[in-house]
């Protein structure tokens, strides 16, 4: 049994139980309170005979404590929603509490970093939208997504930041999470929308990460129940993620090469060209370039966002399941002998057949035969 782990989810399970420590040293069968401090302070390991009183006292399965696949309330996430639903986001957080705990556990017995490179920028609630625009031409630029920074995002952040980014089958009410575990961040992302709002969501949840200290996000982003401080916010993030991706030296020299008609009338069908080309939403498109000061706000309010939504063609899909990187950790931890393939099939919610197909989508070799 780790230690670490046992002793972390203890003190955590107590905490949020709200137990004092006389009472749970009393039903671990202790004669003081001060046996139960060593435990939780590591001055004392704590027996298998104890640890299943503990899980018997707060009725829990002893896997909560041992299992290293498992967060047990260990993260905190927050999640974007459409629609009200908390009990579905209880549920699928846990699923994604198993996809995190099970990527930082097989990442440190390989020996790759699960420590964020990600700095806190320098924001706060009371920053002007002008400021956040700003920050992210600026994130954009530091971390070098080039021209189009939604092809880059993702890679980067994964292979440069050790930032963890899933696309996965959510439920449809969820748009992503953004969720701290230590050290390692991750961004959720529902990879069943549109490939605009998927980037804009990235972006979105990067925001959350990046000021997580300054401006703890709230547990779930439902606009209608947000304070107004938690609007402000949420509007910060869409404005930081809109600098993020489309900086303004992309977007001027887009447009130089790309002139804007001189009709109104043709302009949404360049909106959407050039959407498509940034990988965003006509919409967003739109009021960046307002906010560059290449159209003016009565022309952009002229045309109906009805008019933006960028065309579905061929090039546009689902992205790969998960991550490159997180299907890449899996198959080493099955290649090594340190998880079993019916292990990791449940994890990722898959037949045993459908976890060889994620590898084949993104380019790997099935590390088993099936």
């Amino acid at each position: 049994m780790n230690q670490e782990i046992l002793r972390r989810r203890l003190v955590g399970l107590r905490n949020r139980r709200n137990v004092n420590q006389a009472v749970l040293s009393d039903a671990l069968g202790f004669n003081d309170r001060q046996t139960l401090s060593d435990i939780e302070n590591g001055k004392r390991l704590i027996s298998p005979e104890e640890l299943v009183r503990a899980a018997r006292f707060f009725r829990v399965e002893v896997d909560y404590f041992t299992d290293p696949l498992e967060l047990a309330g260990e993260a905190t996430f927050s999640w974007r929603k459409q629609i009200d639903g908390v009990e579905s986001i209880k549920q699928f957080e846990s699923k994604a509490g198993r996809w995190i705990a099970t990527y930082r556990h097989f990442s440190r017995l390989k020996g790759d970093s699960v420590n964020s490179s990600l700095t806190q920028i320098d924001l706060s609630e009371a920053s002007t939208f002008e400021h956040a625009l700003a920050e992210g031409d600026a994130v954009s630029r530091s971390l070098g997504l080039g021209d189009v920074p939604a092809i880059k995002v993702v890679d980067v952040l994964e292979n440069q930041q050790n930032t963890l980014a899933l696309f996965v089958d959510a439920p449809a009410e969820v748009s992503g999470a953004a969720c701290q575990l230590g050290p390692l961040n991750t961004i959720i992302i529902n990879r069943g929308e549109s490939e605009g709002r998927r980037s804009f969501n990235l972006g979105h949840e990067l925001f959350h990460l990046i000021t997580w200290h300054q401006m703890p996000p709230p547990h779930i982003e439902l606009e209608e129940e947000l304070s107004s401080r938690e609007k402000r916010i949420e509007k910060l993030a869409d404005h930081f993620a809109a600098g993020l991706l489309m900086p303004r030296q992309s977007v001027e020299a887009y447009v130089s090469a790309n002139p804007l008609p001189n009709k109104n009338e043709k302009l949404a069908g360049w909106l959407r060209s050039g959407a498509a080309h940034f990988r965003v939403s006509g919409q967003a498109l739109k009021w960046r370039l307002v906010g560059i000061g290449l159209i003016k706000k009565s022309v952009a309010m002229s045309i109906p966002d009805t008019n933006l939504r960028v065309e579905q063609g061929s090039a546009e899909r689902c992205p790969p399941r998960f991550s490159h990187r997180f299907i890449s950790v899996l198959g080493w931890g099955i290649d090594q002998g340190h998880l079993s393939v019916r292990r990791a099939a449940q994890v990722t919610g898959s037949t045993v057949d459908d976890f060889a197909n994620l590898f084949a989508e993104h380019g790997l070799k099935t590390p088993f035969d099936l």
